[in-house]
């Protein structure tokens, strides 16, 4: 199972006490994963209402929901999954008797200059409080969110089918503090995406997740530890390969003199630093350092061996 699926399986379990909530969830939920109809009958027209997921928690979280709150029945029709996808789909069907005030109620259907017209944002009356928000949230993510196995990377986006939902749920989600999202086309779509682990941890927190959000913390942390380990591995491994280029670079001046004039020529201190250097080839000046007698610094150990370069120099 996908980290997604866990975190949605997890979000299943969430249990909203407030109405306010219950109806931002719901709203949120409706308002990515629903699709509307019309039926048409001597009285007039009526909306009905198919709500679709491919999580089977998902779906009976919100047939509960749905019916406790408006008091409905709802059907669920098993099906097979749309495009590449394997599996089954769920949808979750709502008549005819209630769905002009499921719709109106979720903010879809509403009135302008006494006619009715289908919105294509978030009715702001259902996000007022910042609990609603989060319950929201929670809905659209799982009528139509999806993240990246923290393993593999740091990832995660809502689908939209408008601009101006994507606006408006971008909106939202930065209200809260320290939240960043972006939004970016895709073919005909419209996508609410954060990258940063940062965020995606907040968001967890914010929906209810806390279980998957330790989760993905604990993996993180150990992406973290690995990446920290690799770097100062590598940084010893190029210190070392600085200590030998210039040992090398030592050594060859030491034998130059010796070849030419012999080490006798030196000066006593200067000798005594170019023999250590030929004895230990692969020290590090700090260890040659420490080996003198008496023991000497780093810088005063390196400034032997710049007057053994020069005299080289000279040969």
């Amino acid at each position: 199972m996908s980290f997604a699926s866990e975190t949605k399986n997890e979000l299943a379990r969430v249990v909203t006490e407030k109405k306010c909530c219950q109806l931002a969830e719901i709203a949120g939920f409706v308002r990515v994963a629903g699709s509307l109809g019309m039926t048409f009958q001597p009285g007039g027209s009526k909306f009905t209402i198919s709500i679709t997921t491919d999580n089977p928690a998902v779906a009976r979280h919100y047939k509960r929901m749905l019916e406790e709150y408006f008091k409905v029945d709802t059907e669920i029709e098993v099906g097979d999954a749309h495009g590449p996808k394997k599996g089954h789909s769920y949808i979750i069907s709502i008549g005819k008797e209630k769905g002009e005030q499921v719709l109106r109620e979720v903010g879809i259907l509403l009135v302008r200059e006494g006619n009715n017209y289908i919105s294509d944002g978030i009715y702001s009356d259902l996000i007022r409080s910042k609990c609603c928000k989060k319950a929201y949230l929670r809905g659209v993510f799982m009528g139509a969110g999806t993240m990246t196995d923290p393993n593999k990377g740091y990832h995660l986006e809502i689908v939209c089918a408008s601009k101006n939902l994507a606006g408006d749920l971008k909106k939202m989600i930065n209200s809260f503090v320290d939240l960043n999202v972006k939004t970016v086309k895709r073919k005909e779509k419209y996508i609410v995406y954060m990258k940063s682990a940062e965020y995606i941890c907040d968001t967890l927190s914010l929906m209810g997740a806390d279980a998957q959000r330790l989760t993905f913390e604990d993996v993180r942390m150990k992406k973290e530890l690995l990446n920290e380990t690799v770097r100062l591995t590598n940084c010893d491994s190029a210190n070392t390969d600085r200590t030998l280029d210039a040992s090398q670079h030592q050594m060859e001046n030491i034998r130059k003199i010796q070849e030419r004039v012999g080490l006798d020529s030196l000066p006593p201190k200067l000798r005594a630093a170019a023999e250590l250097r030929l004895e230990y080839p692969e020290a590090s000046l700090t260890q040659l350092g420490e080996m003198m007698d008496p023991p000497m610094k780093k810088s005063g150990i390196n400034n032997r061996f710049r007057k053994i370069e020069e005299i080289a120099n000279k040969l």
